[in-house]
């Protein structure tokens, strides 16, 4: 899909990179309790008896957490495991209450499955490649460490301790950081089309872990190395160029890459040594006694298949066929949020092609400069669809209809009232445009002499010098005709 290669001092090298991608269950429950899984709230205020790891608790596993990874592994084609098994990968830290985390390392939910991506969604030119998916496997997350409480002591805030996860485990395909930020991009849209997960990086419900290695182009794999917990898709990117240059320049020095996690500080854009890497046997994984493996009847199945929304992929060749062009339909399938937006435009009668040229400039184009998103457009898709409806019908001209969507974005009022209460609406009077048109010519008789010896081109400076006499009230359509017909005597 793409030739990236990095000049070292002795030629070329390849990057090979891998993702695990953790992605917060969309559930109202935990993954083994009955506990909020919301985002924030006091520190502690969303922890059960069984997050605490009070002596005597047992898991329940959360049925809801394991449809949504089911309906995740369907969406991308992946083999569902009837059979899975949770694991107890053992290790202690503070955040980890139980002295163990519940994750699937032998016996995952969901098996090998791929996603296509292209370089750049918005060319139908751009060239498709297949990443891998190796599986999917359900996890309970950890809580965290405050560091910046206290003086002298570390906090412990286990609302996110036995938050369900999915992690999302990529075979190592992709060869350059645009491929890794398009195979990502590709992954959040589908789950958040899914709703599966909110995509939410900022607040942590998705991040990454970025395994890097180098080659010489189509040598052995190199050692790699596992930069975690990145949340964002340009500070990935950051993370591979500089971790891939890193490596180059240790082993053209004589180093050694090391098999290790680091971070990626977005500040220095660097990463940095955090830990050596460990093995599956440091963890000594052993299945979970208090859990019974999970066993998905036909009927479940079904269900879940039944319940998946259309996603994007079919949903931008649905468009296409609709007349849309391919960039049009890339960009309004790209993200979940506008593809739901402008459904529910045409779900309001409004033509295809009207509704996405005007949601992709006019409405885009009005939040970029207000600051907002889409969620928060102050026009809703049934205001829209009455003000572009007004111009459908000919009630209002599209330049009207920029200045009543203005007083919109300001006021909140609909489009009709606008129209009416400021006298907007389009004239369709004959006479009155006949007697400006006549006005104009009679000021113009030199250009009305160039018009008629062949100069065709000054059609448009009547057009405008029209409209700007009916201030922009007048029907184009019958400005054109009376002009043609004064003009051409």
């Amino acid at each position: 899909m793409s030739e990236y290669r990095i000049q070292g001092n002795t030629g070329e090298w390849e990057v090979v990179i891998g993702l695990e991608v953790h992605a917060q269950v969309t559930s109202n429950a935990k993954l083994f309790s009955g506990a909020s899984a919301a985002y924030g709230g006091e520190p502690n205020s969303h922890v059960s008896l069984v997050d605490a790891a009070m002596p005597g608790m047992l898991p329940v596993p959360n049925r809801e957490c394991l449809r949504q990874a089911v309906r995740t592994g369907m969406a991308i084609n992946a083999q569902i495991n009837r059979w899975s098994r949770f694991d107890r990968k053992n290790y202690f830290y503070a955040d980890l209450p139980q002295g163990y985390q519940i994750s699937q390392l032998y016996h995952p939910i969901v098996g090998e499955g791929e996603i296509e991506v292209t370089l750049n969604e918005k060319d139908p030119d751009s060239p498709t490649k297949k990443i891998g998916i190796e599986r999917i496997h359900v996890e309970q997350d950890a809580g965290k460490l405050m560091h910046d409480q206290h003086p002298t002591m570390s906090f412990v805030d286990l609302n996110r301790s036995g938050v369900a996860l999915m992690e999302i485990v990529s075979r190592p395909d992709m060869r350059s950081p645009q491929e890794a930020g398009a195979y990502l991009k590709k992954l959040r849209s589908i789950l958040r089309y899914v709703g599966s997960c909110d995509g939410n990086m900022e607040q942590g419900s998705m991040r990454a872990d970025v395994n890097v290695s180098v080659r010489k182009p189509g040598g052995p794999l190199g050692t790699r190395t596992e930069t975690k917990n990145v949340n964002s898709i340009r500070f990935m990117m950051q993370a591979i160029e500089y971790e891939a240059q890193r490596q180059i320049d240790l082993i053209e020095s004589g180093g050694e890459v090391v098999q290790e996690t680091r971070l990626f500080d977005p500040n220095k854009m660097e990463t940095r040594s955090m830990r050596s890497k460990e093995d599956a046997h440091d963890y000594r994984y052993f299945p979970d006694p208090d859990l019974l493996p999970v066993e998905l009847d036909d009927a479940f199945l079904e269900e879940c298949r039944e319940s998946l929304p259309e996603l994007p992929d079919a949903k931008r060749k649905r468009y296409e066929g609709m007349g849309l062009s391919a960039y049009n339909a890339a960009v309004l399938t790209a993200e979940a949020e506008t593809a739901f937006w402008f459904e529910d435009l045409l779900g309001h009668g409004v033509d295809p092609k009207q509704g996405s040229n005007w949601l992709l400039s006019e409405l885009f184009g009005a939040l970029n400069k207000l600051g907002k998103s889409l969620d928060e457009s102050p026009v809703n898709p049934a205001q829209a669809a009455e003000l572009l409806g007004l111009v459908a019908d000919g009630t209002i001209s599209g330049s009207i209809s920029k200045q009543v969507f203005e007083i919109m974005l300001e006021t909140g009022q609909g489009a009709a009232v606008i129209v009416e209460e400021r006298g907007l609406k389009q004239t369709n009077d004959t006479g009155a445009i006949e007697a400006e048109i006549a006005k104009i010519m009679a000021a113009n008789e030199d250009k009305v002499a160039e018009y008629r010896s062949g100069k065709d081109k000054l059609f448009g400076f009547f057009v405008g010098q029209t409209m700007k006499a009916m201030q922009g009230k007048a029907n184009p359509q019958v400005i054109n005709e009376l002009l043609k017909k004064a003009l051409d005597v």
